[in-house]
């Protein structure tokens, strides 16, 4: 073989090198499989964290109380990509449903099927205690939203924030105060949500 020539051999191996390379990155691709399981995972860790950080502040502004102001980040990689969420549980519309009842409640639905499962293996919600011990399910004053569930089985109408992932930063800031001369509200607007523990 002369210097410089390139043996049918080697383009043999670089072809199949090439082959598997190409099969390798279709199976990450997030389409199927072990993959999307693991996607699924990641983005209901993320549900959980923001439920945990929500509460958490809340907590601490109520442990200290009134004129107590507290503020926390979340950083977050996959709750606030569309299509992540879309891929790890088929949904064609997402949407993060963030409700309180004795602790923070953060949910990823379809919006057009606005179902919310508490437990069990179609679990899309994921619920932290907090020490403010309200009732705010239905408290349609204190959220901008009203949502017609099925919640666990039941239809109901729910207060809430509603939020699109794609609305949401890769840091939520969240900003807890309380306040006896304002009312009570929670509300989100640029990459902040903000909850007033009021009258």
């Amino acid at each position: 073989m002369r210097r410089g020539q390139i043996s049918i051999e080697f383009l043999f191996l670089i072809t199949i090198f090439m082959i598997l390379l190409m099969y390798s990155i279709n199976n990450t691709t997030f389409t199927s499989g072990p993959s999307v399981d693991l996607l699924a995972t990641q983005i209901n860790i993320e549900e959980k964290a923001l439920a945990n950080a929500i509460s958490n502040t809340i907590s601490q502004v109520y442990a200290q109380g009134p004129g107590a102001k507290a503020t926390s980040y979340v950083t977050l990689a996959h709750i606030n990509n569309e299509n992540d969420i879309k891929k790890a549980f088929k949904l064609s519309d997402p949407l993060i449903i963030i409700f309180y009842s004795n602790g923070t409640y953060v949910a990823i639905v379809d919006s057009s099927n606005l179902t919310i499962r508490t437990y069990g293996a179609s679990k899309n919600a994921f619920w932290s205690y907090s020490l403010y011990a309200k009732d705010l399910l239905t408290n349609y004053t204190v959220f901008g939203n009203r949502k017609t569930v099925n919640l666990d089985g039941n239809n109901i109408e729910i207060a809430c924030l509603e939020i699109r992932p794609s609305d949401l930063p890769k840091e939520v800031k969240i900003v807890v105060e309380w306040n006896p001369d304002l009312k009570s509200s929670w509300s989100y607007s640029n990459g902040e949500i903000r909850v007033i523990i009021g009258d």
